[in-house]
């Protein structure tokens, strides 16, 4: 492999002093192949709204504007982001997670949802597999 050399010398990527960049991490430790598209689209887009605690209220209808994604597609590409562990989403307010997973090595039964609000209804069967360690 040749040497490297920058190309454009007078835009030269820094990072910067806002909290709006890509951890590698997201590639490196196979996040980014979990997900499609659109999913990424919307992730990108995040990362880049969102404020230091990965915060942002861009309303669907903003970010779909934005992204030219159809309100379908854009709530489906959350849900994949939710369950790839990459947001936390309670309408109105996403969450850009940290790449960390504190809940590495637990069973998926015993992770708590990022996209599910405190006290919203969940199946009967999802209590029993939560009950028996993901076993049913």
């Amino acid at each position: 492999m040749g040497r490297k050399r920058i190309l454009c010398r007078e835009r030269v990527r820094r990072v910067p002093r806002q909290f709006s960049w890509v951890d590698h991490r997201l590639v490196r430790d196979g996040h980014i192949s979990r997900c499609g598209a659109e999913a990424l689209a919307l992730y990108l887009f995040l990362i880049t709204v969102s404020d230091a605690e990965g915060l942002s209220y861009y309303s669907d209808a903003a970010a779909g504007r934005l992204l030219n994604m159809e309100e379908t597609v854009l709530a489906s590409a959350r849900r994949e982001l939710c369950k790839a562990g990459l947001i936390a989403y309670r309408h109105p307010l996403y969450q850009v997670l940290s790449l960390d997973d504190p809940y590495a090595g637990l069973p998926a039964p015993a992770r708590p949802s990022p996209c599910r609000s405190s006290g919203e209804a969940i199946s009967i069967g999802e209590v029993l597999r939560q009950a028996a360690g993901g076993a049913l």
